[in-house]
C-alpha cells in the first residue's frame, strides 16, 4: 500500500502553520495502529530464552500476516470499479504470476525466495510509507519530499548491519532456519566485508535525511499524528538494530494489523451509502451487519484456504503462498494510489496536486 515516489523538493502552496492533529480512523485506533508492532516485539522478547517457543510465535506471525494478502484480491475481483482501473492486468496477472512461479520453482526455489523476500520487505515499508503520505495529504502536504528515501535508509541500514552480526548464523538454526531460508542467511553473511566499508556511508546518510526531512516537516503544514507514526516507525529500526528477531517480528505482523485498520476504514468510507457501488464487496459493507459481516466472510475464506492446505502437496502449499502473496505486493501498487479520487476519499485524504 503506497503511493508513487514523490519529489524531493515540497511542492508549490505547502506552507507552515501550527501542527494540528488529523487522524485516519480516530486518535485512539491510529495510536494502537502506530505502535502494533510492540506487542510482537515484546512477545519476542519474552521468549528469547526459549527457541521452540519462539519459533512458534515466529509462524504464528507468519500465519497471521498471509491472512491479509487475500484481501487484496477480494478488493479488486469483489469491486467492478477497483477492477476498472487496470483491467487488462488484473486480468491476465493471475496466469502470468503462475507460469512465472512454477518456473522458478521447478529451476531455482532459492532464487523465488531471495526475490520473495526483498520484495516482501520493500512492499511492508512502502506500506508505511502510504500511511505517512495520507497523515501528511490531510494537512495539505503536497510532497513526501525526502521521507521516502529516509525510510528506505532505515531498511538498508539494518540489513547491513544484520549481515555484520558474527551471530546472524547461529540465531538463524536457533529459529530453525533451514533449506533456502537457511542458504539466504549464509549469503548475508557472505556480503559482511562489504557491509562494513559501506555501513559508514549509510550511517551518514540516515543521519543526514532525517536532518533534511526534519527541516522540510516543519517548513510546511504538519500532522502530529504523522509525526507520532514516524516516530513509532523509527524506534522500531531502533529495536531491529538492538534485537532482529523482535524486531523482525513486529515489522511482519504489524504490517498485516495496519492494513485492516486500513480497509476497515477504507470500507467504512468508501461505501457508506446505498447505490455507492462497490460490487460485492460493498454489498457486503452495507448489508446488514456491515462491516463485521464483510470480515466474517473474509475469515470464512481464510479458514477454507487453511482446510485445503491440509489436503495439499507441500509443493502446491507454497506455489499458493507465493502466488497469493505475490498478487498482493504487485495488486497494492495499483488499488491504493491517492492521486485517484475515490481512493483519497475511501481514507479521508484529499487529493492534492503531485
Amino acid at each position: 500500500m503506497s503511493e508513487s515516489v514523490q519529489t524531493a523538493v515540497n511542492a508549490p502552496g505547502d506552507s507552515p502553520r501550527r501542527p494540528q492533529a488529523r487522524w485516519i480512523s480516530g486518535a485512539k485506533t491510529d495510536v494502537m495502529m502506530a505502535f502494533s508492532w510492540m506487542p510482537f516485539a515484546l512477545l519476542a522478547l519474552a521468549l528469547q530464552s526459549s527457541p521452540d517457543a519462539l519459533l512458534t510465535l515466529m509462524l504464528a506471525i507468519f500465519l497471521f500476516s498471509f491472512t491479509h494478502q487475500p484481501l487484496t484480491l477480494l478488493l479488486v475481483y469483489g469491486d467492478q470499479s477497483r477492477f476498472a482501473l487496470r483491467p487488462q492486468i488484473f486480468r491476465w496477472s493471475p496466469l502470468i504470476f503462475a507460469v512465472a512461479i512454477l518456473v522458478f520453482m521447478n529451476i531455482s526455489p532459492l532464487l523465488l525466495a531471495i526475490v520473495a523476500g526483498l520484495w516482501n520487505a520493500e512492499h511492508t515499508l512502502m506500506q508505511r510509507y502510504g500511511i505517512a503520505r495520507i497523515y501528511g495529504r490531510k494537512v495539505g502536504q503536497n510532497s513526501g519530499g525526502v521521507e521516502i528515501y529516509m525510510f528506505f535508509s532505515w531498511l538498508i541500514l539494518v540489513v547491513l548491519y544484520a549481515a555484520v552480526d558474527p551471530e546472524l548464523l547461529d540465531k538463524a538454526k536457533d529459529l530453525g532456519f533451514k533449506g533456502p531460508n537457511m542458504t539466504i542467511m549464509e549469503m548475508l553473511t557472505k556480503l559482511a566485508p562489504v557491509a562494513e566499508l559501506l555501513l559508514p556511508a549509510v550511517i551518514v546518510a540516515v543521519a543526514g535525511l532525517a536532518i533534511v526531512w526534519l527541516f522540510q516537516e516543519f517548513r510546511r503544514p504538519s500532522n502530529s499524528a504523522k509525526l507520532l507514526y514516524v516516530l513509532s516507525t523509527a524506534l522500531l529500526f531502533v529495536v531491529m538494530l538492538i534485537n532482529p528477531i523482535a524486531g523482525f517480528m513486529g515489522y511482519v505482523g504489524a504490517h498485516a494489523y495496519e492494513y485492516y485498520v486500513i480497509v476497515n476504514h477504507n470500507l467504512a468510507m468508501q461505501y457508506q451509502k446505498p447505490g455507492e457501488g462497490g460490487g460485492r464487496v460493498g454489498a457486503w459493507a452495507r448489508g446488514s451487519y456491515g462491516r463485521v459481516g464483510f470480515f466474517a466472510v473474509y475469515a470464512l475464506m481464510i479458514l477454507m484456504v487453511f482446510v485445503l492446505r491440509s489436503f495439499l502437496p507441500v509443493f502446491w502449499i507454497f506455489f499458493i503462498a507465493f502466488m497469493i502473496g505475490g498478487l498482493h505486493f504487485f495488486y497494492d501498487g495499483f488499488i491504493w494510489k491517492l492521486r485517484n479520487p475515490s481512493v483519497a476519499k475511501g481514507l479521508g485524504a484529499s487529493p492534492h496536486r503531485q
